[in-house]
């Protein structure tokens, strides 16, 4: 029996894929308190909402090198620019997010605990209400003009999502970010954000709890700075 190969992964789930990886990895060994990671999070997050030509320092911590892995098609320039500026831009969010947080605020989204941007601003919210402000935060960001002005607006919502120990697949993130810089993709990631919002929303709870609430966590103060 013949077996038709995989269709390779497209730019923008290895752009995800690389995210959660590396993410998950140095959430794990700050979780452990590694001096390693701690001391990487402490260089990421001064990053974040930050053009990434004005930190080179930290090009280093972001590594692309796994995206050339696929030898049946390189990348054009363009893909590896707009990757780099995805990754960027998610790993010094994290970081910001993760500071001092003693559960990982990088979950994996799954249908029965939704993770996605919309869900997680949709977490800070009454369960069946709306709040309006919150929710305006969202539309800036969804309207932004630019990658840089995009996460500006979107370091404030992670400020919000840090104070309410409210978590965030930033792997799925990082593929919207890489797709928003596409002709038709700002448009395209807005109505993902949009669609996980209200679908959230939606979701019944059991025994009426509200099915986003996220577990209370510690916070560590290991690196409050």
């Amino acid at each position: 029996m013949t077996t038709t190969p995989a269709a390779p992964p497209s730019t923008r789930s290895r752009v995800a894929e690389l995210a959660a990886a590396r993410i998950t990895l140095w959430q794990e060994g700050y979780l452990r308190d590694s001096p390693r990671e701690v001391a990487a999070l402490a260089r990421l997050r001064r990053g974040a909402g930050r053009d990434a030509a004005e930190m080179p320092d930290l090009w280093s911590l972001v590594d692309t090198g796994p995206l050339h892995a696929d030898a049946s098609r390189s990348l054009s320039e363009q893909e590896l620019s707009r990757a780099e500026d995805a990754l960027y831009a998610v790993l010094t969010l994290w970081a910001l997010h993760q500071q001092s947080r003693g559960a990982r605020m990088h979950r994996p989204h799954t249908r029965t605990r939704p993770t996605g941007l919309g869900a997680a601003v949709r977490h800070l919210m009454p369960p069946g209400g709306i709040d309006e402000p919150v929710r305006k935060r969202l539309v800036r960001a969804g309207t932004a003009p630019d990658l840089v002005s995009l996460t500006q607006r979107l370091r404030d919502i992670v400020v919000l999502l840090r104070r309410a120990d409210v978590p965030l697949d930033y792997g799925l993130l990082a593929g919207q970010l890489y797709a928003w810089q596409w002709p038709g993709g700002p448009g395209a990631v807005r109505r993902e954000w949009g669609r996980s919002f209200h679908q959230t929303w939606q979701q019944p709870g059991p025994a009426g709890e509200h099915p986003t609430t996220p577990p209370h966590t510690t916070d560590t103060h290991k690196d409050a700075s």
